[in-house]
């Protein structure tokens, strides 16, 4: 009786194990473009799922797509999605999932992978568009460099003009001052005169005497007669 229940037991456990195995989500797939997730329309490219186990079931999704859906069983790890003749409507993020034979359950979704289709009249015009860019950038940075050349040039002939002027200044001031420095030294030189020739009074009165009778002498000599000479003499 033991034995039996033991043996349910271990049955159940068994049984049990296998269901949450089954029940269990496989490890997310990893996904890529070859060659490139970057394409050109009209050309072919072909999207690669790979799981983490064999004999497993594929499907390709697209995001925003809800209709879309692609699914492929491979004995191998990988599966293969070809794309040809790309339209721009192929654009858009991509994502995979797998099953095992064994489990019921999709795994997790892979990362999303950007499909990108480019025009060739767009990659014609992109050179183009950066030509015109950069000579546009050429362009703008000449005229800034001018521009401040210029100014340079206004600031330095700005400041040499103005030190001219203020030395042209400085001589006319120094100019203007000699004639009256000369004029102010003429003025001393005559006040001095004049100080010293009041600084006597007494021999300038006896200067004018002289000369007064001198000019007195001479007057009478030719009046009076000449025995009055000698007394004009002694007078003197």
């Amino acid at each position: 009786m033991t034995a039996e229940f033991l043996s349910l037991l271990c049955l159940g456990l068994c049984l049990g194990y296998e269901d949450e195995k089954k029940n269990e989500k496989p490890p997310k797939p990893s996904l890529h473009a070859w060659p490139s997730s970057v394409v050109e329309a009209e050309s072919n490219v072909t999207l690669k799922c790979q799981a983490h186990s064999q004999n497993v079931t594929f499907v390709l999704r697209k995001v925003n797509d809800s209709g879309y859906k692609q699914e492929q069983s491979s004995a191998e790890k990988e599966a293969e999605f070809p794309f040809t003749d790309l339209k721009p409507k192929d654009a858009g993020r991509y994502f995979c999932a797998y099953k095992t034979a064994a489990s019921h359950e999709w795994s997790e979704s892979s990362e999303h992978l950007q499909l990108v289709v480019t025009d060739k009249h767009d990659e014609l015009e992109a050179p183009s568009m950066k030509t015109d860019t950069r000579t546009i950038f050429v362009a703008i940075f000449s005229c800034i460099s001018i521009l401040l050349l210029f100014l340079s040039v206004f600031i330095i002939y700005r400041c040499s003009q103005h030190g001219s002027s203020s030395e042209e200044s400085t001589k006319r001031t120094s100019h203007s001052k000699l004639p009256e420095q000369e004029a102010a030294e003429a003025d001393l030189s005559n006040m001095e005169r004049v100080s010293l020739s009041t600084a006597d009074p007494q021999g300038v009165t006896y200067a004018e005497l002289s000369t007064s009778a001198l000019s007195e002498a001479a007057s009478d000599t030719t009046q009076e007669p000449p025995g009055s000479r000698e007394y004009a003499a002694l007078k003197v």
